[in-house]
């Protein structure tokens, strides 16, 4: 009954991720195609009601039904993997840094490691990845447009700082009225 009662938090989870997915917004002016959502939520309520596994496995559900129900094509097919790839970091860091032992000071310190994962990972994998993707398959070589330099430092970097700042900030305002139900369900 245990692993039932679990799969189906996860699936509920998952539901709710991508639903939160769909609300989304922009976060600096000029960079509009840089979004916000709070999908990450489920998966941090899935890391403390379980473990790190099952917070993943609230992530690849919510990729799934992304890829199912809202492909946006070339945007989704690009952006969709490094999205998994920030926030899977962005998890391990609480999973290691404050799961086992949920103090206000390792909470500071897995958001500030988890928000410098995301960002490092973010620049990465837009040089090395999405850059050269987007002007390869959808024609459009940000290079040219507005210059790799000014992109990275003046988009990618402030954008996915404040991005980690904002889910540990919400994530924080969220659990701690949450934690007396939420520790009635933690298995």
């Amino acid at each position: 009954m245990l692993k039932t009662r679990k799969m189906v938090f996860i699936a509920i989870l998952g539901a709710l991720s991508f639903v939160l997915m769909l609300l989304n917004f922009p976060l600096l002016p000029g960079a509009d195609f840089l979004k916000l959502d709070f999908s990450i939520l489920p998966m941090l309520i899935g890391l403390v009601l379980f473990d790190l596994k099952s917070a993943y496995g609230v992530l690849v559900l919510r990729t799934l039904l992304k890829l199912l129900l809202d492909n946006g094509g070339a945007g989704t097919m690009i952006g969709l993997p490094m999205n998994v790839i920030a926030l899977a970091l962005f998890l391990a860091a609480f999973a290691l840094l404050w799961k086992k032992t949920p103090t206000r000071k390792n909470f500071i310190l897995a958001s500030v490691a988890g928000t410098v994962l995301l960002t490092l990972a973010m620049l990465v994998l837009n040089l090395v990845y999405a850059v050269p993707m987007y002007a390869q398959f959808a024609n459009f070589d940000i290079g040219k447009f507005i210059g790799l330099g000014n992109y990275l430092w003046g988009m990618v970097l402030p954008f996915n700082l404040i991005e980690g700042a904002v889910f540990a900030l919400v994530f924080g305002i969220v659990y701690l009225p949450c934690r007396p139900i939420l520790e009635k369900y933690t298995i």
